[in-house]
This record gives C-alpha cells, structure tokens and sequence, in this order.
C-alpha cells in the first residue's frame, strides 16, 4: 500500500460528505496508484488508500475479524515469514506492542472492535509521515498534507515559522509542516482514539532504550557490525519486486554491494551522471559494477530534463507537499528513468548519518535585505529552535529528527516513482551504532572493515574522497587532497560563486570554463542551468507575484541578477521559485 487517508469522529458528531474520496483523489498520482475505501461504523472512522493495480490492497484482517491493519510501508516493514494479516494477529494477541517487530519506514491504521478503538502509527524514525488536524467533525489524517488542503480550505495558507525554518535549516522543525494548522505525527507514535473522543497519544518506542546501550570495545563492535549488516543486506535483495542498486563512489552503497549475496549478474546497477563528463560517482560505480559482475547503467542529465524542467520542478515540490525545492526535478526525473530498471531502490542512503554520525543541516548564511523585518525575526528564531533540538544525544537527533524532518524532503519524491530501500535505517543496525565505540562513532574504518570481509577487491577502490583499506601514506594523502580540491572547487563554481566572480564569469562564458570545474563530483548544476538552459523559465518568474515574505521588487531583483550573469542567486531562486510552486499547485490548486 502506497499510503493511507481518511477521518476519525467521535461518537454523536455527523459525518462530512465523503471526505475520503475527496482526500484519496490526491494521493492518486499516476496510474501505478489505484484507490480503495473503507468505513468503520463502530469506531466512526472512515478511510482511503491507494496501492498498486496487483496489490488489490485492502484490511488485513485477524483470524478472529476482530482487528483490521491497513500498513503503508515498503515490504522490509515485515519480516520474511510475516504478513499484515498474521500482524493483525499479533496485535490481537500482544497489543501495540507488536508494533515493535515492523522494521523501516511505514505509517498505518490499527482498527480494533473489541473495545472500539482505532489507533494510528508510524515507524520509530517518522520517517513514514502522517500529517493530521483536529476539528469539531473530527480527527483528519493523511500520508500526504494535500489531502488535508483538498477538503479543509481554512488549512491553505503557509505558517510563517515553517517558511523560515525551511529557508534557515532547509526544512520544517519540530513535526510542524509549512501549512498553519498541519502536524505530523511524532516519530513511534501509537494514538489510540476512542468513540467518546479521547486520544491516548503514546509512544510505542523510546530512543532512551538504545541511549543506555553499554558501549561495545572495538572487536565486539567489528563482529557484531558484520553479523548483523550481512543479514540486513540480504533481506534488503529479497522479495518478489525486482531490485537494483543505486551505486555510487562512497563507502554506503558499496558495503550493501560487498554482502548483498547474490549471483553475478543479479542485481542490476546505476549511476546517476551530469551532462559534462562522467563524474567520480559514475567511473568508480561502473568499476565496482565490473568487479561484482552487475550490469551497470548511467542515468543522465540532458537535454531531455532541461525541455520538461516546468513541470518536474512543479511536480516535485507538489509530490513532496513543499518539503522539496526545485531542485528536486532532477530526483523526479533520475528516478523515473530508475524505475524503467526495477521498482525496487535499494541505496546506501542514510550510511554515514548512522554509522559515522554525519548531521547533515544547520543553519544557513542567508541575505537579510530580501525579507521584512518580521520575516529576519523568525530566521533568527529558527536557527534557536534548531540550536535547542541538537540539545540531545547525536545518534538520536540523527536518526529521530533528521531524518524524518530533513532527508524526508528527497525520501518522498524518490517514493513516488518507486520504493527506496536502505539498510541502513535496520532497527538492529540503528540500535548496534548507538554502542560504537567513541573513538569509532565518526570513523569510516568500521565500514571500511566490513567491506573488506564482504568483499576485499571492493575495499582496494578507492572511494570519491580517495578512501581505502590499504594504501602508500604518500600516494593517499596526495589523492585525497586533488579529491578535496577539486570538490571545493566545483562548490566554488556552482552553488558557492561569490558575487564578483559571478561577473567574471559572465564575460568570460566563451571559454566555457564550466567545463573545466562541473561535473566532477556533482551531476547537476543549478547555477549555470538558471542562468543558461533555464534562463526563460527563470525570467518568467520573476514577474510573478512575489512571496509575502520577501521586500518589495526583489523577485524581479534576483531573477535578474542571475540571468544576467551580475550575481550567483542560485539558493534564492530555489527558494522563491518553490514559493510560487507551493502557492500554484497546493493553496491555490
């Protein structure tokens, strides 16, 4: 199952004209998304979904019929021997408590007939987001906020606060969203909702449980990271969907490679490569391909991405309800061309935040004289929220709000082309990084190991950042330093150009130095595609109406600067053509 909406009303409230039809209608993106309904009379719950056409999706239902599970999720949530119908037993049986044996990502509605309940929940990262409002009609919920915008139109305005939390951290803090009025729910939750209105809003899972983990030496930590990744990577290969990997240059992807177990030629593989020349991703990919006997295919940025640029930026930012900016067009359109190869992603994604507790957002440097003052206000009022969040343990602001709160924004149009899958969100894997040893927490030397026992002739290949398991001091330290260069620089050139060499750039633009600096490490590169490809697309919207949150004329101001080649505003149109968007597809829609 796709996803999941609908309506939970207390006893003596009338109900609304079919709000589940209505909500369901915009979670029926393509036709890979057919829906179904059902209502619940006892527990006054009315609900929607949308799955595959050879899903047949409905309740799965106990033995007994006394509980119905409707599960959105990838299969992973399930273990092998398990279905929703034998969950649906266990929940009988055990309680909210079997919901600790789902793994992954996944959201669901738990209906039980016995004492008249209904009760949602979500993974423990929240990472399979139920956005909700109360009314006096009742309890609104939906995998995707348009559904609430489609059938309560007082909810189609943006809160200020999630819009410059967005622009400060680059997403919404504290399970808000950008709509005033929508939350999500928090990550473990299990609500219990009864017919007098009551709403027990527990948790079925507490990260503390893994905070008071003793810490392992480094040996035990070795073997047990071995142990359990082996088993993980070989459960993320199974199951009746065809599988392919999303391969690239770092360690992530390939540690999945090294145990994935399967039969040369089994697992197909891709890269996804820009329009300059085959970047770090796509050469060390294709060899590692090679060595493991995988076909491996380059997904490319051409000419066809830039001729449909209008409508993936609007489709991206309407897919993931805001959370993505425009720069999610390529996402949208890589993973479509993915998709042609297997429904089934299965990615590195998530590796080095888990293992090697990179946090990957903070606060950014932004241009104060494009906003109002009130608009400065709740900036600086981001950047403390954000400040107070990270007031906990790393792991856990890793795994439990970056995750669901940041990485969210690709997660979800990745998810509407296919179904990605990573092993390293496994609850036994989260669970064994919180014993790492201190020294070892943000050290890519475990991940390196286990490589080397998967497979060693991976381990040998150097990684994008010139990493491997044995190496001549010298010669490394050499490697990495040109890697490290050459990154910086393509930063320098693209999203990072400082205003007065923008304008040298410009005028030297027969040179085409883009070519000398892009597409090394990146495959996309937005500064000179607004400027040059896009540039039509660009001035267009610079003479719409602006956001409210900006000065007045400076839409037309950074839409200018840029095509004109006077400054780099690549950041700032992202965000003010995101703005637009979400005034377009969602509020205005």
């Amino acid at each position: 199952m796709h996803a999941l909406a609908g309506i939970i009303s207390p006893r003596g409230v009338p109900a609304l004209a079919h709000p589940p039809q209505r909500m369901v209608d915009r979670l029926c993106h393509d036709s890979s998304r057919v829906p179904g309904y059902g209502t619940f009379e006892a527990i006054g719950a009315r609900v929607g979904w949308v799955a595959p056409p050879e899903a047949a999706a409905k309740p799965a239902w106990s033995r007994t019929r006394q509980v119905a599970v409707l599960l959105a999720s990838d299969a992973t949530a399930l273990h092998s021997t398990q279905s929703a119908a034998s969950l649906a037993d266990a929940i009988e049986h055990s309680g909210l408590h079997a919901l600790t044996s789902l793994n992954g990502w996944f959201s669901g509605l738990i209906v039980d007939l016995r004492d008249c309940t209904a009760t949602l929940f979500n993974d423990r990262y929240g990472l399979g987001r139920l956005y909700y409002h109360e009314t006096p009609h009742g309890f609104f919920f939906s995998s995707e906020a348009k559904s609430l915008l489609a059938v309560l139109p007082q909810l189609r305005q943006l809160d200020p606060r999630g819009v410059a939390e967005l622009f400060s951290v680059g997403c919404v803090l504290q399970n808000r969203s950008l709509f005033s009025g929508i939350h999500l729910l928090p990550h473990g939750s299990a609500w219990k909702f009864h017919r007098d209105g009551r709403i027990d809003k527990h948790r079925y899972f507490d990260p503390a449980l893994w905070e008071q983990q003793p810490l392992l030496d480094s040996v035990t930590y070795g073997e047990r990271l071995r142990e359990v990744f082996a088993r993980i990577a070989a459960r993320c290969v199974g199951g009746t969907s065809p599988v392919a990997m999303s391969l690239t240059g770092g360690l992530d992807s390939r540690a999945v490679m090294a145990w994935a177990g399967v039969e040369p030629g089994a697992l197909p593989c891709y890269t996804f490569g820009g329009p300059f020349r085959d970047c770090a991703d796509v050469q060390i990919a294709r060899r590692l391909a090679k060595l493991c006997q995988h076909p491996h295919t380059t997904i490319r940025i051409g000419s066809e991405f830039f001729s449909h640029f209008q409508h993936l930026a609007e489709k991206s930012v309407y897919l993931s309800d805001g959370a993505m900016d425009v720069s999610g067009a390529v996402e949208l359109h890589v993973n479509r061309k993915a998709r042609e190869i297997a429904p089934v992603r299965l990615t590195g994604n998530y590796g080095s935040e888990i293992l090697r507790s990179h946090v990957a957002f903070r606060p950014g440097q932004l241009d104060r004289s494009l906003f109002t003052p009130d608009f400065n206000r709740l900036i600086d009022e981001a950047a403390e929220t954000y400040r107070q969040e990270t007031a906990c343990h790393r792991l856990s602001f890793i795994a439990f709000k970056q995750v669901p709160w940041h990485h969210y924004a690709r997660f979800s149009v990745e998810k509407s082309q296919l179904t990605p899958r990573s092993p390293f969100l496994d609850n036994e894997l989260v669970a064994l990084a919180y014993q790492a040893p201190r020294e070892l927490s943000s050290s890519p030397r475990p991940l390196l190991h286990l490589i080397a026992q998967g497979n060693p002739s991976l381990a040998s290949l150097g990684t994008d950042r010139a990493l491997r398991t044995r190496s001549f001091p010298l010669v490394s330290r050499a490697a990495r330093a040109w890697q490290e260069f050459t990154a910086k620089a393509e930063y320098a050139y693209d999203y990072g150009m400082p205003r007065w060499l923008a304008r040298t750039d410009r005028a030297l633009t027969g040179l085409r130095l883009e070519k000398l600096f892009l597409g090394r490490h990146k495959f996309y590169h937005f500064r000179v595609w607004y400027r040059d490809q896009l540039r039509e697309i660009v001035h267009g919207h610079g003479q719409l109406t602006q956001p409210a949150f900006y000065r007045e004329g400076v839409a037309r101001q950074l839409t200018a600067d840029h095509v004109s080649g006077r400054a780099n505003r690549t950041l700032e149109l992202h965000k003010l053509l995101s703005l637009q968007l979400i005034d377009r597809s969602l509020l205005r829609a």
